[in-house]
């Protein structure tokens, strides 16, 4: 296994390199500039001597290999917008609070989405399976946007359950209309893969074996059918983990969370080139690693699985 995870670690390299090179290119072809939307305007002068300070006046290529040169040494710059920042120190202070809540979100997506999926599939073509479909189909319908907007208007606004927004931390109960807004999608996602592996899993002879020895329907399924039928959910699940940690960008601005997705959309309506090319990279890394994960995790959950 050791070789594996040293090849797929030198194969990360080259991906990263695809994708600075793809985020480089589309933030400079954005119309206008860091400073166009700046709440004094600023003389043509001090635009162009802050342009010559971070080397925006050089040919496209040559800040290509600068700034690929300073973030392979490490550094990531300054803000152009927020100037007396780094941008390593804004992903430190932002960054953290999107971990937690895509965790949280995770965490209730399979809570959610397992016990779902697998009712769905015990009860096949019943009401209960119906029921869960329909859920399922809700949810993979309704943008985690949306749900954030629908959530914030019954439970806070109408029926004052909740906050509206904000945020206090993973036990704060500001956490929960964010977490089931990103949360929801993801459940009914993997509500509906386990739901049909689940179906596939039970329709083997080993499970009919088990069946004939005498074992109860539980049993069959927790310790012979779900361990099994959760091998292709382990790949949904790494994509899933990485959206909810990198795709919650509308949800934390709808509920002032202030999470790396809220300033991500702030960064972009302010040009700020290193800001966006730093988090390019970042949720590159984040998915990559999702990947690697998934990939060790098939081991654990299968034994016929074996990395050489």
């Amino acid at each position: 296994m050791g070789s594996y995870l040293v090849r797929r670690l030198l194969l990360a390299f080259p991906t990263m390199a695809i994708v600075y090179t793809v985020a480089f290119f589309l933030v400079h072809a954005t119309p206008g500039g860091p400073w166009d939307n700046a709440e004094k305007p600023l003389a043509p002068q001090v635009i162009e001597n802050i342009r010559l300070k971070f080397h925006l006046n050089e040919p496209l290529w040559s800040q290509y290999l600068l700034y690929l040169q300073d973030a392979a040494h490490g550094s990531l710059g300054p803000s152009y917008v927020n100037t007396s920042r780094d941008v390593a120190e804004i992903i430190a202070d932002f960054f953290p609070v999107s971990i937690q809540l895509g965790a949280v979100s995770m965490l209730f997506a399979i809570a959610l989405g397992i016990p779902l999926g697998t009712l769905a599939a015990v009860y096949r073509n019943t009401p209960v399976d119906y029921l869960a479909m329909g859920i399922v189909v809700m949810g993979i319908s309704i943008p985690n946007y949306v749900m954030a907007t629908i959530l914030v208007t019954v439970v806070a606004v109408l029926l004052h359950w909740l906050p509206t927004g904000g945020w206090g931390g993973v036990l704060d109960p500001r956490v929960i209309i964010p977490a089931v807004a990103i949360g929801f999608r993801p459940a009914t996602t993997l509500a509906r893969y386990l739901r049909t592996s689940l179906l596939e899993v039970l329709g083997q002879d080993y499970i009919r074996t088990a069946r004939a020895k005498g074992l109860s329907g539980r049993g069959v399924v927790l310790r012979h059918g779900l361990r099994n039928a959760l091998v292709p959910i382990a790949t949904v699940s790494g994509i899933l983990v990485a959206d909810v940690v990198t795709g919650s960008f509308f949800v934390e601005t709808i509920t002032r969370v202030p999470g790396i997705g809220r300033y991500f959309v702030t960064a972009t309506t302010g040009r700020d080139y290193p800001v966006l090319l730093a988090l390019a990279l970042l949720f590159g890394v984040v998915i990559i690693t999702m990947n690697i994960l998934v990939d060790l995790t098939y081991a654990a959950l299968d034994p016929q699985v074996r990395y050489g």
